[in-house]
């Protein structure tokens, strides 16, 4: 049986999804259809997440991902448009490759939760949809599962451009110093006094502001990583924040924060 065709574009930020062959900014390339599997699925088959797309259009009007398209039909594939809304509070959940991401995103007080070890997709799916969380992952697959609540592909490898792609993206309020970056639990502001015993040799004489996790008991001071946390905190403050943005709780925020005792790699 012959398979009839369509035209199809796609935004040019879609372009490193696609096989050479529908690299096409001038003009659309041409795809068989089979007459019986949706325009998500021929979509996400020639390599798009559909959590990239933010709208389809079938000769000049706006399509559905469900809807089977027919021969002679023209398309396009439209990015997500920025900032992305989502419904509800937005909180992300990332996938075991993205570590770092995670610990820059809870740094500035972003709820980021993390699974290490590895949970397997399915695991992850679940858990996005139960807790509403927006799945950041570079694994196309794992963005191709239905029961996602919601998902985004990091595009870089680089810890520094996936946290601006983030916050481009999403816009996420930002409050800084607030959150564990080892569980993303909050933080609360304590007294030397109640550190005592808790913290390492010298730590205690040498620093006079501490806070700590309430979730995993995890202590924070203005330690060695400071300035390298402060640029992190800077940079994003300067490029994404907004007036409504916390800066910091308790004496916490700025310049003033506390870093880990580990520090973000």
């Amino acid at each position: 049986m012959e398979h009839a065709e369509i035209q199809i574009g796609f935004d040019p930020s879609l372009h490193l999804f696609l096989a050479a062959a529908h690299r096409r900014a001038d003009r659309p390339s041409t795809a068989v259809i089979d007459g019986v599997s949706s325009l998500g699925h021929l979509v996400e088959s020639l390599g798009v997440p559909l959590t990239e797309v933010g709208g389809l259009r079938v000769d000049g009007a706006a399509a559905e991902p469900g809807y089977v398209p027919v021969g002679g039909e023209r398309v396009q594939v439209a990015a997500v448009a920025k900032p992305q809304r989502v419904d509800g509070p937005l909180r992300f959940l990332l996938d075991i490759h993205l570590g770092t991401l995670t610990r820059r995103l809870r740094l500035l007080g972003v709820d980021a939760a993390y699974e290490n070890p590895d949970i397997g997709d399915a695991a992850l799916a679940a858990r996005s949809a139960a807790e509403h969380r927006v799945m950041l992952s570079r694994d196309r697959g794992l963005l191709r599962r239905r029961e996602l609540f919601a998902g985004a592909f990091v595009y870089s490898h680089r810890p520094e451009e996936q946290l601006d792609d983030v916050l481009a993206r999403f816009a996420p309020p930002l409050a800084p110093w607030t959150r564990c970056t080892a569980c993303n639990g909050l933080l609360r502001q304590t007294s030397k006094e109640a550190m005592h015993g808790i913290l390492p040799d010298g730590t205690e004489r040498t620093y006079d502001t501490f806070a700590q996790c309430v979730e995993c008991g995890q202590a924070y001071w203005r330690g060695a990583h400071a300035q390298r946390l402060d640029a992190i905190v800077g940079h994003a403050l300067s490029r994404f924040g907004s007036d409504g943005d916390q800066r910091g709780q308790g004496g916490q925020g700025g310049q003033g924060g506390p870093s880990a005792p580990t520090g973000l790699s």
